[in-house]
């Protein structure tokens, strides 16, 4: 951040000025009088910094209607000085921790053991006295927000929101905003912010090339949320374009699009990063679970209130079952320690349990734990699937919670197979990177043990201390077989999980036979595409059971895209509302059946994860060859496309990215379209989405 006034202050002037924001923050309809006694100063020293942090932009200065002459002004701190506030507040603690920690040197030979607030993310001898938020005082953000309302705005993405909301209220300390670029560099290349400070995750804010060419370092920004509240404004002191190419490969390990963050990075997040500081005026609305949510300060003051010192964090995005039960119990147990259940619920792994119906499940299991010693709280984090780097972040950000130790689990925060078809992350690469950083982090790893059940003594153990393995019955149900069992209505044993979550999960997964799908055919136009679709809708319509929908390509850009050209752009917006349209169908038990050429695997891909949280996305690929779609060009597209009469017309002048693996590959030169039909039935009936007879 950029100094705030001309001349580099003395720590004497630092201390004045933050002071005299902090003064107008808590009143800023005071006099000047009032203001200068106070600060303990005169009113023509008062009026000099009153000047100097005006030309700064650090106050506003208005005039004052009244019949009092000697308040013809009235001073407000504006966004840029509330973050310069928040800037300062750090120094001048930093100061007066030295100045006590000399001071208790003098007087007992020993120092007094605190840390100033550049080295936040060691250990603190009281892990519950409340942490810094970014948060202004009511009054400030009241007139902040109409200042704010004349600012360029940007909208802000499910992701960026995450990430604001625990960066204003402390879970993201010590950040103060959205990471420069010199901090950016020292966080993708060693984990370390400028000031040397660890922090293993960007934190960033993604910008359209658009958006950024019209905002210069300097300037303040209004962020709104989805409906268009103005959540925070940020002080821009950067603006840069990323290698995201490095950033994948530092911090997710490899460069891979199999990675759900690497594909969201390179294919959905903004080209440009802009950072500052933030200032923050309202946290985000949330009208679900709101008893549950609780900031860092909150639990913290939970904690202190009930006298817990030592609490154990169990991170979790999946349904709680009873091995999960038993390893929290024994960790718990063996730290000595109370226990907090905190279930990310911003954004999983794509594919995961809506967190509506996870939450669900959690406080079904929470009446199995003891009330006094455990307590559940929702973090609205969006996670980033980092494997090692994202365990030492969940860490941090459970540090900021009060917690004193967190269960890292085998894998933990893995996304799963490359392109490859091999894990990402070893198997203990999370809790190796996590056990290094542990003492400059001051929070403790209980390493996840592998839980089993052992038949013979009706009991969970952990695998590694079975000592007759050879003698005992060893049951376990990966997730894999979980839900497969679930999409086929088999039966979920009781040593398994509790019947209260299995009733959950059946009630909002039924069997695939019962759920909604979509079947999404791609291919070149001509291809045949249309017409197994509507072949397939009057087989399915034939037998009944459940609403069938088709949104060919034709007949949604008559309908929906009407106003759409053929360019990249507007293709890919036709492609995403297709997906928006079947995922609604999906959702509510219906089948989309979606007929458009839909090129480029980056939509399809990202339409595919948006159906998939509903229900099953059967991609099938209509691979008739480009001469045979030409030969067949009865509305003579083709020929005006070879002529250069039709820009960008897929398979001649713009590319088409051949579906890798398609659930269904047709080939429609040799056979008919009936025989096209049923083989896709065929496969919808493998799969379970439609009951054989």
């Amino acid at each position: 951040m950029q100094p705030a006034l001309e001349n580099a202050p003395t720590p004497e002037e630092e201390d004045l000025l933050f002071r005299m924001l902090r003064q107008l923050d808590l009143a800023p309809d005071a006099s000047q009088r009032s203001t200068a006694q106070a600060l303990g100063i005169s009113l023509g020293r008062l009026n000099a910094q009153l000047r100097a942090a005006t030309q700064a932009g650090l106050v506003k200065v208005t005039e004052r209607n009244g019949p009092d002459k000697r308040q013809r002004f009235a001073y407000s701190i504006t966004a840029r000085g509330a973050a310069e506030q928040l800037h300062l507040r750090d120094r001048f603690l930093s100061r007066k921790f030295a100045e006590y920690d000399a001071l208790h040197a003098e007087l007992t030979g020993t120092s007094s053991g605190l840390n100033p607030f550049q080295h936040r993310t060691k250990h603190m001898q009281n892990s519950h006295a409340p942490i810094p938020e970014l948060y202004v005082s009511h009054e400030s953000a009241l007139k902040l927000k109409v200042e704010a309302a004349d600012l360029a705005s940007w909208d802000l993405t499910p992701r960026q929101i995450c990430d604001l909301e625990l960066l204003m209220n402390g879970g993201f300390n010590p950040l103060k905003g959205f990471l420069s670029e010199e901090d950016y560099d020292g966080v993708v290349e060693n984990m370390r912010l400028a000031d040397g400070s660890l922090w293993p995750m960007p934190i960033t804010l993604d910008v359209s090339e658009a958006f950024a060419g019209n905002i210069e370092p300097g300037q303040d920004i209004a962020l709104r949320d989805q409906e268009g509240v103005i959540l925070a404004i940020m002080s821009v002191t950067d603006s840069w374009t990323p290698n995201k190419s490095r950033e994948a490969e530092k911090v997710f390990g490899a460069d891979d699009d199999a990675h759900p963050a690497v594909n969201y990075l390179h294919n959905v997040a903004g080209p440009v990063y802009l950072g500052g500081p933030i200032t923050g005026i309202q946290q985000p609305v949330h009208y679900d679970f709101r008893a549950r949510r609780d900031t860092p300060n909150e639990l913290r003051a939970y904690f202190r209130k009930l006298g817990w010192r030592k609490i154990v964090a169990f991170q979790t995005r999946n349904p709680l079952h009873r091995a999960h039960q038993e390893l929290t119990f024994r960790a718990a147990k063996e730290c000595q320690a109370n226990l907090l259940i905190h279930p990310v619920v911003g954004m999983t792994k794509p594919g995961d349990v809506d967190h509506f119906t996870r939450v669900r499940c959690y406080e079904a299991v929470l009446d199995k734990y003891p009330a006094a010693t455990t307590t559940m709280s929702l973090l609205p984090l969006a996670m980033r699937m980092a494997g090692p780097r994202e365990a030492v972040w969940h860490g941090l950000i459970r540090k900021n919670h009060g917690v004193t130790h967190f269960i890292v689990g085998r894998d933990h925060a893995g996304p799963g197979s490359n392109s490859a078809g091999e894990d990402f992350y070893g198997p203990y690469d999370a809790q190796e990177m996590f056990r290094a950083h542990e003492e400059e982090m001051g929070i403790e790893m209980v390493p996840f043990k592998h839980m089993v059940y052992v038949q013979e003594r009706a009991q969970y153990e952990p695998i590694d201390e079975i000592e007759d393995k050879d003698n005992v019955t060893i049951l376990n149900i990966s997730g894999t077989e979980l839900r497969r069992r679930l999409a086929e209505g088999l039966e979920i044993p009781d040593w398994f999980s509790f019947p209260d979550v299995v009733k959950e999960l059946r009630r909002t997964k039924p069997p695939r036979s019962k759920q909604g799908f979509t079947v999404f055919f791609t291919g070149f136009s001509g291809s045949g595409k249309s017409t197994i679709a509507n072949a397939m809708m009057v087989k399915l319509m034939e037998m009944g059971g459940r609403p069938t929908t088709l949104l060919d390509g034709d007949i949604v850009r008559k309908n929906l895209s009407s106003e759409l050209g053929f360019s990249k752009e507007h293709r890919d917006l036709n492609i995403r509302r297709i997906g928006y349209v079947a995922s609604e169908i999906t959702k509510n038990g219906g089948i989309a059946i979606c007929a458009p050429i839909a090129p480029y695997a980056t939509t399809r891909r990202a339409v595919r994860e948006e159906i998939e949280q509903f229900g099953a996305f059967v991609e099938i690929h209509v691979a008739t060859s480009i001469e045979e779609c030409e030969r067949r060009d009865r509305k003579g597209l083709y020929k005006l496309a070879r002529e250069g009469k039709i820009k960008e017309f897929t398979g001649i002048s713009d590319p088409y990215d051949v579906p890798v693996n398609p659930e269904l590959s047709l080939d429609t030169e040799t056979v008919d379209v009936d025989y096209c039909a049923q083989q896709v039935l065929l496969k919808l009936e493998s799969m379970g989405l439609i009951a054989g007879n």
